[in-house]
């Protein structure tokens, strides 16, 4: 399965962007899907998390309220929809792959497949 994220960019404080998440070479819809983001000297952190179908879904608690998760299985693609961005938002976003059973989409080591991350940078 191979990831493509795209969407980042440079933008002001209280602004939107959406990020994408491209998948292909696989059955998208076997996939649990989840974002990521390291910020510069950081270590990389969960962000959300969405089920297979997209009935199930989870935020860190530092863009609950702000950020929506979503996918379209029919375009092979998940989303983040993020709003009302603040500057320490600003990282490199991944996507990641579960194919797996874990329930606990908040762990790194749980994903089988990664994107190559799109960048986000958000000034004040």
């Amino acid at each position: 399965v191979q990831l493509q994220a795209s969407g980042g960019g440079s933008v002001q404080a209280g602004d939107s962007l959406r990020l994408s998440c491209a998948a292909s070479g696989g059955t998208f819809s076997d996939y649990k899907m989840g974002w990521f983001r390291q910020a510069p000297g950081k270590e990389r952190e969960f962000v959300s998390a969405i089920g297979r179908r997209g009935a199930r879904t989870d935020y860190a608690d530092s863009v609950k309220g702000r950020f929506t998760i979503s996918r379209d299985n029919a375009k092979n693609t998940m989303y983040l929809q993020m709003n009302n961005l603040k500057p320490e938002d600003t990282a490199v976003y991944y996507c990641a792959a579960d194919l797996g059973v874990s329930a606990n989409l908040r762990r790194l080591a749980v994903y089988d497949y990664w994107g190559q991350g799109t960048l986000v940078t958000v000034s004040s």
